[in-house]
Protein backbone atom coordinates (compact mmCIF):
# COMPACT_ATOMS: atom_id res chain seq x y z
CA UNK A 1 0.00 0.00 0.00
CA UNK A 2 1.27 3.45 -0.93
CA UNK A 3 2.53 5.85 1.63
CA UNK A 4 0.42 9.20 2.46
CA UNK A 5 2.23 12.34 2.97
CA UNK A 6 -0.14 15.33 3.99
CA UNK A 7 1.47 18.79 3.09
CA UNK A 8 0.70 22.26 4.06
CA UNK A 9 0.13 24.99 2.43
CA UNK A 10 -0.01 22.96 -1.07
CA UNK A 11 -1.31 25.98 -3.11
CA UNK A 12 2.00 27.81 -1.98
CA UNK A 13 5.71 28.61 -3.80
CA UNK A 14 7.93 25.81 -2.17
CA UNK A 15 5.14 23.22 -1.66
CA UNK A 16 4.00 23.21 -4.91
CA UNK A 17 7.55 22.28 -6.18
CA UNK A 18 7.49 19.27 -3.36
CA UNK A 19 4.57 18.18 -4.57
CA UNK A 20 5.88 18.35 -8.38
CA UNK A 21 8.17 16.08 -6.95
CA UNK A 22 6.61 13.52 -4.86
CA UNK A 23 4.79 13.26 -7.98
CA UNK A 24 7.55 12.50 -10.34
CA UNK A 25 9.53 10.26 -8.17
CA UNK A 26 6.91 8.09 -5.57
CA UNK A 27 3.77 6.56 -5.87
CA UNK A 28 2.55 8.12 -2.62
CA UNK A 29 -0.73 9.38 -2.35
CA UNK A 30 -0.69 12.94 -1.13
CA UNK A 31 -3.42 15.44 0.80
CA UNK A 32 -2.60 19.21 0.64
CA UNK A 33 -4.15 21.33 3.49
CA UNK A 34 -4.21 25.11 2.52
CA UNK A 35 -6.77 27.89 3.73
CA UNK A 36 -6.11 29.79 0.21
CA UNK A 37 -5.27 33.07 1.13
CA UNK A 38 -2.34 35.81 0.06
CA UNK A 39 0.37 33.12 -0.50
CA UNK A 40 -1.62 30.17 -2.01
CA UNK A 41 -2.74 29.87 -5.35
CA UNK A 42 -4.48 27.15 -6.44
CA UNK A 43 -3.15 27.73 -10.25
CA UNK A 44 0.25 26.84 -9.18
CA UNK A 45 -1.71 23.16 -9.13
CA UNK A 46 -3.78 23.29 -11.80
CA UNK A 47 -0.55 24.35 -13.86
CA UNK A 48 1.38 21.23 -12.19
CA UNK A 49 -0.86 18.59 -13.32
CA UNK A 50 -1.98 19.57 -16.60
CA UNK A 51 0.91 16.94 -18.15
CA UNK A 52 -0.01 14.33 -15.76
CA UNK A 53 -1.51 10.66 -16.08
CA UNK A 54 -5.03 10.85 -14.69
CA UNK A 55 -3.61 8.55 -12.42
CA UNK A 56 -0.85 10.69 -11.08
CA UNK A 57 -3.65 13.37 -10.67
CA UNK A 58 -6.03 11.63 -8.71
CA UNK A 59 -2.88 11.16 -6.10
CA UNK A 60 -3.05 14.49 -5.16
CA UNK A 61 -6.43 16.13 -2.88
CA UNK A 62 -6.40 19.45 -1.49
CA UNK A 63 -8.31 20.27 1.91
CA UNK A 64 -9.38 23.65 2.89
CA UNK A 65 -8.93 24.64 6.41
CA UNK A 66 -7.41 27.33 8.25
CA UNK A 67 -4.67 26.12 10.54
CA UNK A 68 -5.42 28.15 13.19
CA UNK A 69 -8.50 25.98 13.96
CA UNK A 70 -8.13 22.32 15.42
CA UNK A 71 -8.54 19.31 13.51
CA UNK A 72 -12.34 18.53 13.88
CA UNK A 73 -13.63 14.60 13.80
CA UNK A 74 -14.81 15.42 10.05
CA UNK A 75 -11.74 16.88 8.98
CA UNK A 76 -9.58 14.11 10.86
CA UNK A 77 -11.75 11.58 8.56
CA UNK A 78 -11.56 13.22 5.27
CA UNK A 79 -7.80 13.15 6.10
CA UNK A 80 -7.31 10.10 7.27
CA UNK A 81 -3.98 8.45 8.48
CA UNK A 82 -0.54 9.67 6.83
CA UNK A 83 2.98 8.35 7.22
CA UNK A 84 4.48 12.06 6.38
CA UNK A 85 3.48 15.13 7.51
CA UNK A 86 5.66 18.46 5.30
CA UNK A 87 4.49 21.79 7.42
CA UNK A 88 5.14 24.07 4.75
CA UNK A 89 2.15 26.89 5.65
CA UNK A 90 3.47 30.10 6.77
CA UNK A 91 3.24 33.59 6.62
CA UNK A 92 5.92 34.58 5.43
CA UNK A 93 6.20 38.71 4.19
CA UNK A 94 8.44 40.71 6.78
CA UNK A 95 6.23 43.83 6.04
CA UNK A 96 3.31 42.56 7.03
CA UNK A 97 4.21 40.61 10.09
CA UNK A 98 6.16 44.06 11.28
CA UNK A 99 2.44 45.98 11.00
CA UNK A 100 0.10 42.89 11.95
CA UNK A 101 2.69 40.75 14.39
CA UNK A 102 -0.37 38.62 15.50
CA UNK A 103 -1.55 37.33 12.98
CA UNK A 104 2.00 35.60 12.24
CA UNK A 105 1.98 34.28 15.81
CA UNK A 106 -1.43 32.65 15.33
CA UNK A 107 -0.10 31.47 12.01
CA UNK A 108 3.36 30.36 12.62
CA UNK A 109 2.90 29.24 16.37
CA UNK A 110 -0.19 28.68 17.20
CA UNK A 111 -0.71 26.82 13.09
CA UNK A 112 2.41 24.81 14.27
CA UNK A 113 0.99 23.72 17.21
CA UNK A 114 -2.05 22.28 16.04
CA UNK A 115 -0.82 20.68 12.90
CA UNK A 116 2.02 19.03 15.55
CA UNK A 117 -1.02 17.53 17.46
CA UNK A 118 -3.02 15.66 14.13
CA UNK A 119 0.94 14.40 14.00
CA UNK A 120 1.24 13.07 17.59
CA UNK A 121 -2.11 11.10 17.19
CA UNK A 122 -0.78 9.35 14.11
CA UNK A 123 -0.68 5.94 14.84
CA UNK A 124 1.96 4.47 12.12
CA UNK A 125 4.48 8.48 11.33
CA UNK A 126 7.63 8.12 9.83
CA UNK A 127 8.49 11.72 9.55
CA UNK A 128 6.85 15.01 10.43
CA UNK A 129 9.02 18.17 8.71
CA UNK A 130 9.32 21.78 9.80
CA UNK A 131 10.34 24.22 7.37
CA UNK A 132 12.12 27.09 9.07
CA UNK A 133 14.05 29.73 7.67
CA UNK A 134 17.35 31.53 7.60
CA UNK A 135 16.11 34.35 9.43
CA UNK A 136 15.60 32.92 12.86
CA UNK A 137 19.36 33.49 13.41
CA UNK A 138 19.39 37.02 12.24
CA UNK A 139 22.05 38.87 10.25
CA UNK A 140 25.25 37.45 9.66
CA UNK A 141 28.07 39.51 9.76
CA UNK A 142 30.18 39.22 7.25
CA UNK A 143 32.35 35.77 6.92
CA UNK A 144 30.01 33.61 9.25
CA UNK A 145 27.62 31.36 7.98
CA UNK A 146 25.45 29.69 10.68
CA UNK A 147 25.28 26.30 11.30
CA UNK A 148 21.99 24.30 12.16
CA UNK A 149 22.08 24.70 16.10
CA UNK A 150 23.37 27.96 16.13
CA UNK A 151 21.57 30.50 18.84
CA UNK A 152 18.27 32.63 17.35
CA UNK A 153 18.58 35.96 17.22
CA UNK A 154 15.08 37.22 15.14
CA UNK A 155 14.96 40.71 14.22
CA UNK A 156 11.60 40.97 13.24
CA UNK A 157 7.87 38.96 14.28
CA UNK A 158 7.95 36.64 11.00
CA UNK A 159 11.56 35.53 12.10
CA UNK A 160 10.75 35.16 15.71
CA UNK A 161 7.48 33.63 15.01
CA UNK A 162 9.32 31.05 13.09
CA UNK A 163 11.49 30.24 15.83
CA UNK A 164 8.13 29.79 17.94
CA UNK A 165 7.50 26.92 15.84
CA UNK A 166 10.72 25.72 15.55
CA UNK A 167 10.91 25.05 19.49
CA UNK A 168 7.79 23.85 19.41
CA UNK A 169 8.57 20.94 17.06
CA UNK A 170 11.69 20.35 19.06
CA UNK A 171 9.77 20.29 22.30
CA UNK A 172 7.67 17.92 20.55
CA UNK A 173 10.45 15.69 19.64
CA UNK A 174 11.67 15.59 23.51
CA UNK A 175 8.25 15.06 24.95
CA UNK A 176 6.53 12.82 22.72
CA UNK A 177 9.65 11.26 20.75
CA UNK A 178 8.10 11.88 17.61
CA UNK A 179 10.18 11.54 14.69
CA UNK A 180 10.60 15.37 13.70
CA UNK A 181 13.31 17.01 11.07
CA UNK A 182 13.72 20.77 11.17
CA UNK A 183 14.86 22.48 7.78
CA UNK A 184 16.23 25.78 7.49
CA UNK A 185 16.07 27.21 3.77
CA UNK A 186 16.90 30.87 2.40
CA UNK A 187 15.84 33.42 -0.48
CA UNK A 188 14.39 30.29 -2.44
CA UNK A 189 13.13 31.07 -6.39
CA UNK A 190 11.56 29.53 -9.70
CA UNK A 191 8.61 28.69 -11.40
CA UNK A 192 5.75 30.79 -10.14
CA UNK A 193 6.54 33.02 -7.48
CA UNK A 194 4.62 35.75 -6.37
CA UNK A 195 5.67 38.64 -8.77
CA UNK A 196 6.69 41.07 -5.54
CA UNK A 197 9.55 38.98 -5.29
CA UNK A 198 12.97 40.21 -5.70
CA UNK A 199 13.57 37.86 -8.53
CA UNK A 200 10.30 37.76 -10.60
CA UNK A 201 10.39 41.81 -9.99
CA UNK A 202 13.91 41.73 -11.63
CA UNK A 203 12.94 39.97 -14.58
CA UNK A 204 9.62 42.52 -15.21
CA UNK A 205 11.66 45.46 -14.71
CA UNK A 206 14.85 44.55 -17.44
CA UNK A 207 12.45 43.41 -19.58
CA UNK A 208 10.82 46.86 -19.76
CA UNK A 209 13.69 48.65 -19.66
CA UNK A 210 12.92 49.60 -15.95
CA UNK A 211 15.08 50.20 -13.12
CA UNK A 212 16.20 47.57 -10.65
CA UNK A 213 16.34 48.69 -7.04
CA UNK A 214 18.98 47.57 -5.07
CA UNK A 215 19.18 47.36 -1.47
CA UNK A 216 22.01 48.21 0.47
CA UNK A 217 24.03 49.64 3.24
CA UNK A 218 24.12 52.89 4.53
CA UNK A 219 26.94 54.53 2.53
CA UNK A 220 24.51 52.47 -0.93
CA UNK A 221 28.08 50.67 -2.11
CA UNK A 222 27.30 47.17 -0.39
CA UNK A 223 24.34 45.14 -1.59
CA UNK A 224 22.44 42.88 0.38
CA UNK A 225 23.60 39.25 -0.22
CA UNK A 226 22.25 35.84 0.45
CA UNK A 227 22.17 32.28 -0.75
CA UNK A 228 19.85 31.93 -3.19
CA UNK A 229 18.30 28.21 -4.03
CA UNK A 230 15.95 27.09 -6.70
CA UNK A 231 12.52 25.56 -5.25
CA UNK A 232 12.75 22.46 -6.91
CA UNK A 233 16.90 22.03 -5.32
CA UNK A 234 14.38 22.12 -1.69
CA UNK A 235 11.98 19.63 -2.81
CA UNK A 236 15.02 17.65 -3.93
CA UNK A 237 16.63 17.97 -0.79
CA UNK A 238 13.27 17.44 1.35
CA UNK A 239 12.94 13.58 -0.45
CA UNK A 240 16.68 13.36 0.06
CA UNK A 241 16.24 13.70 3.76
CA UNK A 242 13.15 11.42 3.69
CA UNK A 243 15.04 8.56 1.88
CA UNK A 244 18.23 8.40 4.39
CA UNK A 245 16.25 6.91 7.58
CA UNK A 246 19.54 7.02 9.12
CA UNK A 247 19.59 10.76 9.75
CA UNK A 248 17.23 10.73 12.46
CA UNK A 249 20.37 9.56 14.26
CA UNK A 250 23.01 12.53 12.87
CA UNK A 251 25.03 13.37 15.73
CA UNK A 252 25.76 17.65 17.04
CA UNK A 253 27.38 19.01 19.53
CA UNK A 254 24.89 20.82 21.37
CA UNK A 255 22.71 17.87 22.92
CA UNK A 256 20.18 18.61 20.56
CA UNK A 257 18.15 16.11 19.45
CA UNK A 258 16.11 16.91 17.12
CA UNK A 259 17.53 16.47 13.51
CA UNK A 260 18.10 20.36 11.71
CA UNK A 261 19.43 20.47 8.14
CA UNK A 262 20.09 23.65 6.19
CA UNK A 263 19.17 23.38 2.67
CA UNK A 264 20.86 26.35 1.06
CA UNK A 265 22.86 27.11 -2.16
CA UNK A 266 26.35 26.79 -2.52
CA UNK A 267 27.04 30.44 -4.00
CA UNK A 268 26.68 33.35 -2.21
CA UNK A 269 25.55 36.31 -4.45
CA UNK A 270 24.49 40.08 -3.77
CA UNK A 271 22.08 41.99 -5.10
CA UNK A 272 23.71 43.67 -7.93
CA UNK A 273 25.11 40.17 -8.77
CA UNK A 274 22.20 38.51 -9.41
CA UNK A 275 20.46 41.05 -10.87
CA UNK A 276 23.45 41.58 -13.27
CA UNK A 277 22.97 37.69 -14.01
CA UNK A 278 18.69 38.58 -14.88
CA UNK A 279 19.82 40.60 -17.32
CA UNK A 280 22.40 38.92 -19.13
CA UNK A 281 20.12 36.17 -19.57
CA UNK A 282 17.91 38.23 -21.10
CA UNK A 283 20.66 40.16 -23.39
CA UNK A 284 20.31 43.09 -22.16
CA UNK A 285 21.15 46.01 -19.58
CA UNK A 286 20.89 46.54 -16.54
CA UNK A 287 19.48 49.65 -14.90
CA UNK A 288 20.13 49.80 -11.39
CA UNK A 289 19.87 52.19 -7.83
CA UNK A 290 21.25 51.49 -4.64
CA UNK A 291 18.99 52.08 -2.04
CA UNK A 292 19.20 51.70 1.72
CA UNK A 293 16.38 49.71 2.49
CA UNK A 294 18.49 47.97 5.60
CA UNK A 295 18.63 51.53 7.70
CA UNK A 296 15.42 52.85 6.64
CA UNK A 297 13.05 49.98 7.55
CA UNK A 298 13.50 47.91 10.87
CA UNK A 299 13.53 44.41 11.07
CA UNK A 300 15.19 43.95 7.31
CA UNK A 301 18.34 42.81 7.57
CA UNK A 302 21.55 43.27 4.87
CA UNK A 303 23.15 39.43 4.92
CA UNK A 304 21.75 36.62 6.00
CA UNK A 305 23.62 33.25 5.41
CA UNK A 306 23.52 29.17 6.16
CA UNK A 307 26.46 26.47 5.89
CA UNK A 308 25.21 23.93 3.66
CA UNK A 309 28.20 21.89 5.16
CA UNK A 310 26.20 18.90 6.84
CA UNK A 311 23.77 18.35 3.56
CA UNK A 312 27.04 18.45 1.45
CA UNK A 313 28.55 15.70 3.29
CA UNK A 314 25.52 13.63 3.60
CA UNK A 315 25.66 13.24 -0.34
CA UNK A 316 23.44 16.49 -1.69
CA UNK A 317 23.88 19.55 -3.17
CA UNK A 318 22.23 22.14 -5.33
CA UNK A 319 22.41 22.43 -9.12
CA UNK A 320 24.54 25.46 -9.69
CA UNK A 321 22.60 29.11 -9.06
CA UNK A 322 23.59 30.11 -12.13
CA UNK A 323 22.16 28.03 -14.86
CA UNK A 324 18.91 27.58 -12.26
CA UNK A 325 18.54 31.76 -12.90
CA UNK A 326 19.12 31.32 -16.52
CA UNK A 327 16.04 28.37 -16.88
CA UNK A 328 13.99 30.55 -14.65
CA UNK A 329 14.50 33.63 -16.51
CA UNK A 330 13.22 31.69 -19.72
CA UNK A 331 10.62 30.07 -18.31
CA UNK A 332 9.09 32.96 -16.95
CA UNK A 333 9.34 34.85 -19.84
CA UNK A 334 7.72 32.75 -21.83
CA UNK A 335 4.90 31.97 -18.80
CA UNK A 336 4.05 36.06 -18.60
CA UNK A 337 0.49 35.51 -16.91
CA UNK A 338 2.49 34.51 -13.77
CA UNK A 339 4.61 37.83 -13.98
CA UNK A 340 2.20 40.43 -15.13
CA UNK A 341 -0.36 40.66 -13.08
Amino acid sequence: MAKKILITGGGGFIAHHLINQVLKRTDWDIVTVDRLDYSGNLNRLHDLLQDRTPEERSRLRTIFHDLKAEFNPMLLADIGDVDIVAHLAAGSHVDRSIDHPMEFVMDNVVGTCNILEFARKQPNLERFLYFSTDEVFGPAPEGIKYDEYDRYNSTNPYSASKAGGEELAVAYQNTYDMPIYITHTMNVFGERQHPEKFIPMTIRNVRDGGTVTIHSDETKTIPGSRHYIHAEDVADATLFLLEHTDTLNIENNTGVKCPKFNICGATELNNLELAQMIADAQGKELKYEFMDFHSSRPGHDLRYALSGERMAKMGWTPRPVDQRIAEVVTWTLENRRWLDV
